[in-house]
């Protein structure tokens, strides 16, 4: 039976810090980054966390660590190498800043992450959220991060009507819950707040009768379904693109591009190719799209399938053909032709790793 609070009125906050950290002593899985309060080791964490849930991180975590143990590794460490490493994880930029990040730290703070939320917020990639729990994880700072998990818990029990997402609530919510985190272990509140979002109070159906601290919900005492709050708003609907890819091969070779830094994928290697515009035949697309972007000509092009995936705004279906080159591309410092083996040894997106492994398996 679901725990409720005294329906008198507000529950004191102060137990529920002290029972929410007891809990999570007993309770806390054994994630690979919890391991020690190694300020680099929960910075990588919190970076691949920002877009990835905990159990797609765990091996990308330790894959990273294993290839770059400490800050002075990362730094030294070739731009596609750190790229490739992050390959699949997705949300590429992630990955650019923590680079570029790890230099900085290495040239302005001799190879120490800095303590304070304000001077980590001034790094690469590094925003409120992040400087926050690296502040309060590994320095023990008195402050709370306030991801979507956390701020579900705090809008809970406090019943909290209104939008979360507008500052002002969101800054009432955060004051609300530095004051009832216990000042001995602060660090250990914020993990507490993260690990009860993640598994108890849940975005629908919140387990309220496993909950430790249901006797300070609010929502769990007055709503029949407290998992209603916060409130939702609905997401547009993503756009949907229709793109024409092109494996133009010479002899045992094919042709990649590399994407600009900045943008979708920045610092990746692709195939080329382009929008298929409205109406237009795949094929023809395809073949514009390459003349457009490289110069280059095919001979007849082979339709190779269709690869579809997904991306945080929009979604694509990609219509792959190969082909011989006829009139070779115009070279560019980001333009290269390549063996299979070699292409897999690049970083990639995960829709060019799908067209390479159609290559390898075609006739």
């Amino acid at each position: 039976m679901r725990r409720r609070p005294d329906p008198g009125g507000r529950a004191d906050p102060a137990p529920v810090g002290r029972t929410l950290l007891n809990w999570f002593r007993t309770h806390r899985r054994p994630l690979p980054w919890r391991r020690s309060r190694d300020p680099y080791r929960i910075w990588v964490a919190e970076v691949l966390l920002q877009q990835t849930r905990v159990e797609q991180a765990r091996p990308y975590f330790d894959r990273f660590i294993a290839r770059f143990p400490d800050v002075r590794a990362l730094a030294r460490a070739d731009p596609e190498q750190v790229l490739k490493l992050w390959q699949g994880a997705g949300y590429y930029a992630r990955a650019r800043r923590l680079h570029a990040a790890a230099r900085e730290v290495m040239a302005r703070h001799r190879g120490q992450l800095p303590r304070s939320v304000a001077e980590l917020e001034r790094l690469p990639g590094i925003g409120s959220y992040t400087a926050r729990a690296i502040a309060a994880l590994a320095f023990g700072a008195p402050v709370v991060p306030v991801d979507a998990n956390v701020l579900r818990v705090a809008a809970r029990w406090r019943r909290e009507q209104r939008d979360v997402r507008r500052a002002p609530v969101r800054a009432e919510l955060v004051q609300f819950l530095e004051g009832i985190a216990p000042p001995h272990d602060p660090g250990g509140f914020a993990e507490a707040l993260m690990e009860l979002g993640e598994t108890i109070c849940r975005p629908k159906d919140p387990r309220c009768e496993d909950c430790p601290v249901a006797f300070g919900c609010l929502a769990a005492r007055d709503l029949p379904d407290p998992g209603v709050l916060p409130q939702r708003v609905a997401r547009p609907k993503r756009p949907h693109l229709r793109v024409a890819v092109v494996a133009l091969q010479r002899g045992n070779r094919w042709l990649v591009q590399r994407r600009p830094a900045a943008g979708l994928l920045g610092g990746l290697w692709e195939f080329p190719g382009g929008k298929i515009e409205h109406g237009e035949p795949s094929l023809r697309a395809a073949r514009r799209e390459l003349r457009e972007e490289t110069g280059a000509v095919a001979g007849p092009l082979h339709p190779l399938g269709v690869v579809r995936h997904g991306y945080s705004h929009f979604t694509v279906e990609l219509h792959v053909f190969r082909g011989r080159v006829r009139h070779p591309p115009a070279p560019a410092p980001y333009r290269r032709w390549a063996t299979l083996d070699e292409i897999d040894g690049l970083a990639l997106p995960r829709a060019t790793e799908r067209i390479l492994s159609a290559l390898r398996n075609s006739p």
